[in-house]
């Protein structure tokens, strides 16, 4: 069966479109002409706005905080009363960002021709599948600054939740270098400048001393050949990491990790909901809306179960159930979406979503964190106490073995 876009009005005469399954279009036209619906026009979903989408998503990145202050002063024009093109013609040429800046100017000049402003954003395959969606549904319902203004509050509090969980990985991964880099101070320099002054006695050093002089004089002696491995190392392990067979395994082992994989699916879920959120309420139908909010996900896993959920949603399945059947997704997130459906309030219990677990993945990472870094200090003190203690010994011995002749 192929698949097909349908735009088409309902009884009440809203103009609607959305993703359908067919051997045909005439049989297509047959069913929903049968249900009561008026048929505008069928297309082959690749080459809608949708498969533009997927064909294009991720392939480039923008400065999202650049984009952010374009879509500001775009939104400014638009509420002013300026026409589109003239507002593009405005910022084209005096963004911060050349990158962007050119992309604008290829938007510009598609619009120039005729083309419809989510067509020729979709078209540059560079910006997020979700604002294209969200300036497609604008078009439609005539409500594009309400839809710019949505998107704009949708960018500022997804920036905001990633500046500060970054914000708060500064501190352990500075201290974490700090540690590693007084380690190998110690072990390649310090350590066999005692082994030096070891060398000339002729008495019999401890075990420990003995095993942590041997240690320090091999690293020294190889640790450009270590540093190497090491390099050789990572980039074997990035290299692997982008195989197919290694994305599904690092998938795999981010979910099964102990308190970060459960930070990671719920940080996901929050991601998912927001959009989901974004869309419906900019008037994006749920099978589409559902479809580009599959790119927001870096999961793979998770991307998987939200396609099955896509085609049992397609099939009539609540949201909810959908779901619920890859049996990844939060039972409470579950419980949530269900009431929202119940009540007819899906969009609203989705922002709920995404707003409690947007603070539970925030809360969490404070509390690991509070843990790790105490943790770090624990082991560098140990560390630090274990060298000096095997370094010392033997001159406690050796005064001992003095003062008593």
């Amino acid at each position: 069966m192929a698949e097909y876009l349908l735009k088409y009005a309902d009884s009440r005469g809203q103009i609607k479109e959305q993703l359908a399954e067919a051997d045909s279009e005439t049989e297509l036209r047959e069913r929903f002409g049968q249900q009561g619906f008026l048929i505008y026009s069928i297309k082959p979903a690749g080459r809608s706005l949708v498969g533009k989408l997927a064909a294009g998503g991720g392939r480039k990145r923008l400065n999202l905080e650049k984009f952010l202050i374009f879509n500001q002063q775009f939104l400014t024009l638009v509420r002013a009363g300026l026409p589109i093109l003239k507002g593009l013609d405005l910022l084209a040429d005096r963004l911060s960002d050349p990158k962007l800046g050119k992309y604008i100017q290829t938007v510009r000049d598609q619009v120039k021709n005729g083309a419809l402003l989510s067509d020729a954003f979709a078209a540059a395959q560079v910006f997020p599948p979700i604002y294209v969606t969200s300036i497609m549904a604008g078009e439609k319902s005539g409500a594009l600054v309400e839809v710019l203004e949505r998107y704009l509050a949708y960018q500022r509090l997804s920036l905001a939740i990633k500046k500060k969980l970054l914000l708060a990985l500064i501190y352990p991964s500075v201290l974490v270098v700090l540690v590693l880099g007084l380690i190998v101070f110690m072990v390649t320099y310090v350590v066999p400048q005692f082994a030096t002054l070891y060398s000339g006695l002729s008495t019999q050093l401890p075990a420990i001393t003995t095993f942590l002089i041997a240690f320090g004089t091999a690293a020294r002696d190889y640790i450009l050949v270590v540093f190497l491995a090491l390099v050789g190392a990572f980039a074997g392990l990035r290299l692997w990491a982008q195989t197919e067979g290694g994305k599904a395994r690092l998938d795999r082992w981010k979910f099964r990790t102990p308190v970060a994989g459960q930070i990671w699916i719920k940080y996901q879920v929050a991601q998912l909901s927001r959009v989901l959120s974004t869309l419906l309420l900019g008037g994006i139908p749920l099978v589409q809306a559902l479809e580009t909010a599959f790119s927001s996900l870096e999961s793979r896993l998770l991307r998987k179960s939200l396609e099955d959920a896509r085609q049992l949603v397609k099939e009539g399945q609540p949201l909810s159930r959908a779901l619920n059947a890859s049996k990844l997704f939060p039972p409470l997130s579950i419980d949530m979406i269900e009431v929202g459906e119940f009540t007819g309030a899906l969009p609203a219990m989705l922002s709920s979503v995404a707003e409690f677990y947007e603070e539970d993945v925030t809360t969490q990472m404070t509390a690991a964190l509070s843990l790790i870094e105490p943790a770090i200090m624990i082991f560098m003190g140990a560390f630090v106490a274990f060298v000096l203690i095997a370094l010392y010994s033997p001159i406690f011995s050796l005064s001992d073995s003095f003062g008593g002749v």
